[in-house]
């Protein structure tokens, strides 16, 4: 038992000492009452952690510290305690410390109602006082129970509060608010009001389940969202990587239009997330060029018709892919369509320009554009201003005249550039989990 739960056994021991007055034990029937009704309902307690529960008992003090007193109050929680520890089986260390906050905020709650001289006929403000109390136990109780096992194993006394006090605020008010009217019933008719207790405890208990249950379920959701987006970026980081392994080229082409992409999806006003996805699929466009052998991935030879039928299927094969991530449908869509045209001529859909999705259009620029100036192509690069030349002569009928315009502002800025003779900018345009992970955990939420 640490020095600290050893003080608060001793000082509460002292104060109960101190405070006791023959009178706050009239009637003893109430506290025998409000004894019998803790004990019921300590046996219908939550359990909401490996070593701590709730239980509606802590409504039967609240209302010995108000109708009676400190000392009352504390061999009420005293009583509770023992009992609990005879019946649950605990280490000495734990009882202890179970036993010294269970004496303490009963007593210092009773202290703060008596030092108040709040008159019990004054309504208002005896109420009041009552809810105040009540608020102010539960959070001694909270402290005295969590804050001795936070130090010890060094978590967040804050993290615990937010994970275990603060989703079962709503119901500690019903319960707070139900007391106020059991005491202010008490000071009109007596024992009778305490017969509705029976009924409190019932709420009590059955709305702090529901809450508790509520609270694990979302927790439950949130890890398995969280999963299951480290497993989307994983499968996808898997698969540009085993790119990069066959075809370096090709994987060096996927990072530059990613790149060329966003950057594009900003300068025409898309929003963050609208961004990423643009990046996202502009890093897995060609991801459907696994289906081409090497005689046409590695061809250095105009391809046949043949080839050029495998080739055409390689967006419905990667946005196929691509879609059986969940989540990943609208990168999917995109893929499907990046080789779609203006015109209506582009495969493999012939879409109408009206029906090709915009980050398609801008993945359809920076591809055109880094297909004609990349150095480690397979056919000879050309110089940037040639490029420039050729997007503009296509535009309208190929290419999307407005993104090609977009691109072409910031390449006249000098905002883009990628370096394909090296693994520097590819690397750092597959830092997947730190650019693919907020789209991912978005679409997974």
């Amino acid at each position: 038992m640490s020095l600290a739960e050893i003080v608060l056994l001793g000082g509460s021991v002292a104060g109960i000492v101190l405070s006791w007055q023959a009178s706050d034990w009239h009637p003893i029937g109430l506290w025998v009452l409000l004894l019998v009704i803790a004990l019921v309902s300590d046996l219908l307690s939550i359990r909401i952690a490996s070593n701590a529960r709730i239980s509606a008992s802590f409504i039967a003090i609240v209302l010995s510290m108000a109708l009676l007193g400190p000392a009352p109050a504390a061999a009420l929680g005293f009583a509770t305690t023992i009992t609990d520890l005879v019946f649950r089986g605990r280490n000495n260390h734990e009882k202890l410390a179970d036993l010294a906050g269970w004496l303490a905020f009963p007593l210092i709650g009773g202290l703060v109602v008596r030092w108040s001289e709040v008159p019990a006929d004054d309504s208002i403000n005896f109420g009041l006082l009552v809810f105040g109390v009540f608020f102010l136990t539960n959070g001694l109780n909270f402290l005295f129970a969590f804050g001795p096992r936070c130090i010890k194993e060094g978590k967040s006394i804050l993290e615990a509060a937010r994970a275990m006090f603060v989703p079962l605020l709503p119901s500690s008010a019903l319960a707070a608010a139900m007391a106020v009217l059991i005491a202010l019933t008490y000071n009109v008719i007596g024992l009778g009001a305490l017969a509705a207790l029976v009924i409190v405890l019932l709420l009590f208990q059955v709305l702090t389940g529901e809450l508790l249950l509520s609270q694990r379920r979302a927790e439950e959701l949130e890890a398995r969202t969280e999963q299951l987006g480290a497993l989307q970026v994983g499968v996808l980081a898997t698969l540009i990587q085993t790119l990069a392994l066959r075809d370096k080229m090709t994987a060096r082409h996927s990072a530059a239009v990613a790149r060329y992409t966003k950057s594009i999806a900003h300068e025409m006003g898309l929003d963050e997330d609208q961004q990423d996805l643009a990046h996202t699929a502009g890093l897995l466009h060609d991801i459907g060029k696994f289906i081409f052998p090497d005689n046409i991935l590695f061809a250095d030879r105009k391809l046949t018709e043949a080839d050029w039928e495998i080739v055409k299927k390689h967006p419905a094969q990667g946005a196929r892919l691509v879609r059986r991530v969940d989540g990943y449908g609208p990168v999917a869509d995109i893929i499907l369509a990046h080789h779609e045209r203006m015109d209506g001529t582009g495969y493999p859909n012939n879409l109408p320009a009206e029906k090709i999705p915009l980050i398609s259009r801008m993945i359809s620029v920076a591809d055109t554009f880094d297909v004609m100036t990349a150095r480690d192509s397979y056919r000879k690069p050309v110089p940037r201003s040639e490029a420039i030349a050729e997007l503009r002569r296509v535009s309208g009928t190929q290419l999307d005249g407005d993104v090609v315009e977009a691109f072409i502002r910031l390449l006249e800025r000098r905002e883009l550039a990628f370096q394909h003779t090296t693994d520097a900018d590819f690397e750092a345009e597959l830092g997947f989990k730190a650019r693919v992970t907020r789209f991912a955990s978005r679409r997974a939420a």
